[in-house]
């Protein structure tokens, strides 16, 4: 098998772009195999892409579970540890119990939501990445990867659908 190369598709438009996947899809490239770059959020349906995968939620339901955990012990473990009796006054106390949990819970989501959606991005990133000027003024980018016996017929198919440019695509520093 040849070796594969990496080429990168300017489109001006949605509509064109959203064309170039479909060809793209029907010469054979998985939605592995290809990246949407631009500059403004693109609704994944609009260009026929699947839903992103993400694991922000699971990462703050996990925290959400963590910090009632925590709110529980506050309220009754440290109590049952350490008992203090005021007169007349309950050891557990039920409705400040709540709030303390409630603020735990929101607590534990919010941080951990906050730290997901770091880890979901990979940010920080140290290597290079794809990146055109052009994309910053509005225009859509298509990255993918083709062999390299087939770039002919790749460049040819997007660019009878519309596309600016067919290009090998050079990793660059921001």
């Amino acid at each position: 098998m040849s070796e594969a190369i990496t080429l990168l598709a300017m489109f001006e438009d949605f509509e064109p772009a959203s064309l170039g996947i479909e060809k793209l899809h029907e010469l054979g490239l998985g939605d592995d195999d290809m990246n949407v770059i631009s500059g403004i959020p693109i609704k994944n349906t609009i260009l026929g892409r699947p839903p992103a995968i993400t694991y922000v939620s699971r990462i703050g339901m996990l925290g959400a579970l963590m910090g009632m955990a925590l709110g529980i012990f506050l309220i009754y473990g440290i109590p049952y540890l350490y008992p203090l009796l005021v007169g007349g006054q309950p050891i557990f106390p039920v409705p400040q119990g709540i709030i303390i949990t409630f603020e735990m819970i929101m607590l534990g989501l919010m941080g951990f939501s906050f730290i997901g959606m770091f880890i979901d991005s990979g940010f920080p990133s140290y290597t290079p990445k794809e990146y055109v000027p052009e994309i910053s003024d509005g225009k859509i980018a298509i990255l993918f990867s083709c062999p390299n016996d087939d770039q002919k017929k790749f460049v040819d198919a997007l660019t009878k659908l519309g596309a600016e440019s067919v290009s090998p695509a050079e990793a660059r520093q921001l």
